[in-house]
């Protein structure tokens, strides 16, 4: 008769929410998104003055979050 031990197990730590790739890979999305909206909107000037620097914040910011690990 064969008795399996299993073997427990290494419990990881789970890594803070700003450090996860997924949840900031959407915030960057959304960042994306959001420029690209006040890029053609055409009722607010301070709006449309903002929208490349917050196109460009969420390009970079989805650029360096991809590379995080899983």
């Amino acid at each position: 008769m064969t008795h399996l031990i299993e073997t427990p197990r290494p419990v990881t730590p789970k890594r803070p929410f700003l450090l996860r790739r997924g949840p900031m890979e959407n915030i960057a999305t959304v960042l994306i998104a959001v420029g690209f909206l006040m890029l053609f909107q055409p009722f607010l000037l301070v709006l449309y003055t903002y929208s490349l620097v917050t196109l460009l914040a969420g390009t970079v910011m989805f650029i360096i979050v991809s590379k995080f690990p899983e």
